[in-house]
């Protein structure tokens, strides 16, 4: 994936965010064109491209001189991005469905538009989707009934919930998709690398925060669950080259950085292990979704985003000492005196 594509999320979030917030879950990172997009079984793979005012999406088929169908829309679409290393998102494991979304004039937009397509045999608009406020799309469950979306309630990214769609009804499920162990307890990060399991059920993907402990953050796409695993042996800052490798069966979750096993998961107790690091033979590394594009292309700046999340942090330390000094200057009533508490608001990422 193109360096700037990746770098202008970050310098808009900067000035968005800073200092009243820091980067939550699944992005925002902005969708792309000229990146293919495929699944396992399918012979093929879908681009969207500018063409003026309108996008042109393409399904290309492997191994085959020309192209598959085209499909012309208005508007600039491109395919959903998920983290900060390429991996995207929108099309279902079975290959018949396709989600496109808008590629937003300003930050945030106002209005979230989305293209739901049919896939094969041929390309075609199956509808067009609006919601209103600031959505990006996170999954797609492996029958396309299911789009999960991130929504931020406001220009601060820390205000947000993660959202199922159901493509089938054409509706928002009312209930955001937590985990329910940590309800009232928000979960922010960049989210720097993603595997999906075999048959594209559970998405994985390795989070830094600005602030504590990395985590995984595993979502069920059919069941609408998610489960968050803390990863206390390893630091947010220190995380340089990730990536996630299931291993054969999809049983344990490696966390590998820098091509080295730092820590793995039970996938079915999410349980996590921390042997001795060790390194990761070069065939058994899982490989990199990064589809090439018309222009160059450039390695994922690690050093940047750790000191961004360095920065980030430093922020939230000194954003939090007010809420401090109310705290000392007004303190809590004792628990006989207090007012029964009020819902929490959930947050996932």
């Amino acid at each position: 994936m193109k360096w700037t594509t990746l770098t202008t999320p970050l310098v808009l979030l900067l000035g968005l965010v800073a200092p009243s917030a820091v980067l939550a879950d699944g992005g925002p990172v902005g969708p792309v064109q000229g990146s293919a997009i495929g699944v396992a079984g399918s012979p093929y793979q879908y681009a969207a491209f500018a063409a003026g005012r309108g996008t042109i999406v393409k399904q290309l088929q492997a191994g085959a001189a020309a192209t598959g169908s085209e499909l012309r829309v208005a508007g600039q679409y491109g395919i959903p991005a998920v983290d900060y290393s390429g991996s995207t998102t929108g099309l279902s494991a079975d290959g018949r469905t396709l989600v496109l979304v808008e590629i937003p004039g300003n930050v945030p937009p106002r209005r979230t538009r989305l293209l739901m397509l049919d896939a094969m045999p041929r390309l075609g608009l199956r509808a067009r989707l609006s919601l209103p406020g600031w959505w990006t799309v996170d999954a797609i469950s492996p029958n396309g009934r299911w789009l999960y979306l991130i929504h931020y309630t406001s220009s601060n990214v820390l205000s947000y919930e993660v959202r199922a769609y159901d493509l089938l009804a054409r509706q928002l499920d009312p209930r955001p998709v937590v985990d329910p162990r940590e309800r009232d307890e928000a979960m922010t990060g960049f989210a720097l690398t993603r595997v999906m399991s075999a048959g594209g059920r559970w998405a994985y993907t390795l989070y830094a925060r600005p602030t504590g402990v990395p985590f995984v953050h595993a979502l069920d796409t059919v069941g609408r669950r998610a489960v968050c695993v803390d990863l206390p042996s390893l630091n947010s800052s220190d995380i340089g080259n990730p990536d996630l490798r299931l291993t054969p069966g999809g049983r344990t979750l490696q966390i590998d950085i820098g091509g080295v096993t730092q820590a793995a998961v039970d996938t079915r107790t999410f349980a996590v292990s921390t042997a001795a690091p060790q390194a990761v033979p070069i065939s058994t590394r899982s490989v990199r979704r990064e589809a090439p594009t018309a222009h160059a292309t450039g390695g994922v700046p690690w050093e940047l985003i750790a000191g961004l999340i360095a920065v980030l942090g430093a922020l939230t330390a000194i954003l939090a000492l007010p809420a401090r000094r109310r705290r000392r200057d007004h303190p809590a009533p004792s628990p006989a005196s207090s007012a029964p508490d009020a819902p929490a608001r959930v947050g996932e990422p």
